[in-house]
């Protein structure tokens, strides 16, 4: 016997039912924390699309110690933070100690330009080229008077820096106000010799008091950038730096 077009609607609903935002997003990421005293705060950013777009712009008014996170992490306990019902994807970690004024984040190079590839926060590029992009930023005004890269990796063709940028000097916007930016910058080959492209992925804008800015510590890990979750849970480790050690680049108290 056919069936009924009334049962082979009941069964589409049904289907349709089952397939819900809610089933896909059922990955648990648990992170297990090495030598973590202090943590406040485990979270997670959904910052990249596939094309190396924005999910979201920065916030204007950003802070360090309130990480605008897609998904908070839950203590459950032994220095271990649960994600629960994450969709699969790649994340970004941030992990916040507030009474050490401390915050380490990962991080992944994502295309500047259209049709371009994605690069992890471990790309390097020759140091022949660090040197070049180093002095370049050096040279090139800008309206923050501290301009800093941190990390930079490509290929042969384009190489991306990830670049603090800050104001701690007076202005005329709000007296004492110290701001800062990170954000993704490329150097493209062209013509015999390496461009700075305009465009660039902003990730975070700050603004707060600049002798409390000058206080913190926000440090960049690329162990802790494009975490791949997919439908099955997921355990990582990782060992925090001790408070001596300098080792990550980032800022640093000054």
């Amino acid at each position: 016997m056919k069936p009924t077009r009334f049962a082979i609607l009941s069964t589409v609903v049904a289907c349709a039912l089952a397939w819900t935002p809610a089933a896909v997003r059922a990955a648990t990421l648990t992170v297990r924390l090495a030598n973590a005293q202090g943590v406040t705060l485990v979270g997670a950013f959904d910052r990249w699309d596939a094309d190396g777009n924005a999910h979201k712009l920065p916030n204007q008014k950003g802070k360090i110690d309130v990480p605008d996170v897609d998904f908070t992490a839950v203590n459950t306990g032994k220095n271990q933070w649960q994600f629960q019902d994450l969709k699969p994807g790649k994340y970004d970690l941030v992990i916040m100690l507030a009474a050490n004024r401390t915050r380490i984040e990962g991080f992944v190079f994502p295309p500047v330009q259209e049709f371009d590839p994605f690069f992890p926060g471990t790309a390097t590029c020759d140091q022949e080229v660090h040197d070049f992009i180093v002095d370049s930023i050096s040279k090139d005004p800008q309206y923050e008077n501290k301009v800093e890269p941190f990390y930079m990796g490509g290929d042969k063709k384009m190489v991306r820096v990830l670049v603090q940028l800050i104001r701690d000097l007076p202005t005329s916007y709000i007296v004492g106000a110290g701001t800062m930016r990170h954000e993704i910058w490329q150097y493209t080959w062209k013509h015999g010799g390496w461009v700075k492209e305009k465009r660039t992925r902003v990730m975070h804008r700050v603004i707060m008091h600049r002798d409390e800015l000058r206080k913190w510590k926000w440090l960049w890990d690329p162990k802790l950038g494009a975490v791949e979750v997919g439908k099955s849970p997921l355990t990582i480790r990782y060992q925090m730096p001790s408070p001596s050690d300098k080792k990550l680049k980032g800022l640093y108290p000054y």
